[in-house]
């Protein structure tokens, strides 16, 4: 049967995008008169893609369409604008049925707040079909919208710290479900043991945009548990690298996973792109073989089998360590085993870590993340066409750990390893200079003080230790806004300065969340990424308006 949301989109006529507004150098955001024109040009994009169009974020009033490159990004930009959003929206997959018991935490509040009582709310949430408009947050979380606004709610005014796993919830005009356990504000009717997210289905999310969802009740949850492996006798450890000390964090990174922004999936990848690229290219491999990313030192890894390597990013002391005498037959007079030989080697220079031997990588002198290549590339699974880890979603290898054997694989480009290369200047410790990034003004600078660009770039700001992969939190002095409320949700860059209610900055990385609700004054420019990666926790920013941007037009020039 027709919904009624098909049924208006038939009888629309044609739409236009009302405007394009640059996201950084590498995005523009569409913005639309609505969810339905939204949907609409979702899907024509998905259907027919722009030429260089990567990845397709849509929001609650917004598409935000990332271009392989600047130029495209601005063809992009164009074409949107010619577009016309005409026809319905085709739903993909059928209908999804969730079961679930409605016992959450929130549920007598909403019926409160609707008027319906509780079984009125079981009954409107049941009693409609629901669409998945877009996806964000976290991999598996749907922004499902219904037929009707009678279960529109608001946030809960303090979100909690962790909402359980296939929670079924309501905020504003959306519902949802948790895929994973993980903070929330939104208002928790019931729950579900549907696995909303599933890397080892061919498609991992259960409802994908375009998808309409019918909750069914039931007095029972079933959750199916996955297939439980069997045991199998221990391999021996492949030619590689064992890990003997992981450092502050060490991790797996390739240059990410681009294209799943639909199902919630940021592209994660290395920070300093380029750092990792240099490491590749030392030792033969591709520039997007996987390779180790550590942070501010201590990662110590022993050679199984001999192993070409190449360090890259921060600079530190790299020390060998020869295995003892006594491990290849040797002892002094008196029995004891003898200590190997130790020597350095240089940064940026390919070299061999023989079988046995161990590398330490010392605390960088400047900078904050090095990058540790072997030749072949770390051999671990890749998901969604990448090895990197995402430290926010959880996709991807774990966390190296002591004891962790890490194969090589065969991912070389060369049959040759490179020369030594120079690296740029890293931002140092404790020094009174600072690291300066080029932004794009915008999206959302229209949200705050006519001073409050200014005052972002005229003061340095702190790199507080409260900043990871996710993000850099900074402290300063804080920007006022010109708006209050909330912004509707829409998507976000790796670079996006997004400021929260305090008016403190935080400058998005890879592993960002694809959507936010709180306006982005500007975004740093592509090319300066890498620069931000290095800046250590203490260190300082200064933003700088891109001298590629053109103020009157709000173009970028390239």
């Amino acid at each position: 049967m027709e919904t009624e949301m098909q049924s208006r989109a038939a009888q629309q006529t044609a739409g236009k995008v009302r405007s394009v507004r640059p996201v950084g150098t590498r995005a523009v955001l569409a913005e639309l008169d609505g969810l339905q024109d939204v949907l609409t040009l979702q899907a024509m994009l998905f259907e027919s893609p722009l030429p260089g169009q990567v990845d397709v974020l849509a929001a609650a009033e917004t598409v935000m369409v990332v271009g392989e490159s600047a130029e495209a990004t601005r063809t992009i930009g164009s074409l949107l604008l010619e577009l016309e959003l005409t026809g319905p929206v085709e739903n993909d997959g059928g209908l999804v049925v969730i079961d679930t018991v409605y016992d959450g935490d929130d549920l007598a509040d909403v019926a409160e707040l609707t008027g319906l009582g509780v079984d009125g709310v079981i009954a409107a949430h049941t009693g409609q079909i629901w669409t998945v408009a877009f996806a964000g947050f976290a991999p598996g979380f749907g922004y499902m919208v219904g037929e009707n606004d009678a279960l529109e709610v608001p946030r809960r005014s303090s979100p909690r710290t962790a909402v359980p796993a296939g929670s079924v919830a309501l905020g504003g005009q959306y519902s949802a479900v948790y895929p994973r356990r993980s903070p929330g504000g939104w208002q928790l009717i019931g729950r579900t043991g549907a696995r909303m997210w599933d890397l080892d289905r061919p498609r991992p999310a259960l409802v994908r945009p375009g998808n309409r969802v019918q909750f069914r009740a039931v007095r029972e949850v079933v959750t199916v548990a996955p297939a439980a492996a069997s045991a199998a006798e221990p391999e021996p450890a492949a030619a590689g690298l064992r890990i003997l000390a992981p450092g502050a964090l060490s991790l797996i990174q390739d240059l990410g996973r681009r294209g799943h922004g639909p199902l919630g999936v940021s592209a994660a990848g290395a920070l300093d792109r380029a750092s990792l690229r240099r490491a590749n290219r030392l030792v033969g491999n591709s520039s997007s073989a996987a390779a180790i990313e550590t942070v501010n030192g201590g990662l110590s890894v022993e050679a199984i089998g001999d192993q070409v390597l190449a360090v890259a990013g921060a600079p530190a002391t790299l020390t060998i360590q020869s295995p003892s005498r006594a491990l290849a037959g040797g002892e002094d007079d008196d029995g004891e085993p003898q200590p190997g030989a130790q020597r350095t080697v240089p940064m940026a220079a390919p070299f061999a870590l023989l079988d046995g031997e161990v590398l330490s990588v010392g605390a960088p002198v400047s900078g904050f993340r090095t990058y540790l290549a072997i030749r072949g590339g770390a051999d671990v699974p890749a998901v969604l066409g990448s090895r990197s880890t995402d430290t926010m979603s959880g996709i991807g290898p774990a966390p190296l750990v002591p004891g962790q054997p890490l194969p090589a694989g065969k991912d070389t480009d060369s049959a040759v390893v490179g020369n030594p290369e120079l690296q740029p200047e890293f931002p140092g410790h404790g020094e009174a200079g600072v690291t300066v990034l080029d932004i794009i003004p915008g999206p959302r600078e229209d949200w705050f003080e006519p001073s409050a660009l200014e005052s972002l770039c005229s003061q340095s700001w702190q790199v507080t230790p409260q900043s990871n992969r996710v993000g850099m939190r900074l402290a300063g002095e804080p920007l006022r806004r010109s708006r209050d409320g909330e912004l509707p949700s829409e998507g976000t860059m790796a670079g996006a300065i997004q400021i929260p209610p305090a008016g403190l900055p935080v400058l998005f990385l890879a592993d960002h969340p694809i959507t936010g609700g709180y306006p982005v004054i500007g975004v740093v420019a592509d090319e300066h990424l890498d620069r931000a990666a290095q800046v250590p926790i203490g260190g300082s920013i200064r933003f700088r308006i891109s001298p590629n941007y053109d103020v009157p037009s709000r173009k970028v020039s390239i």
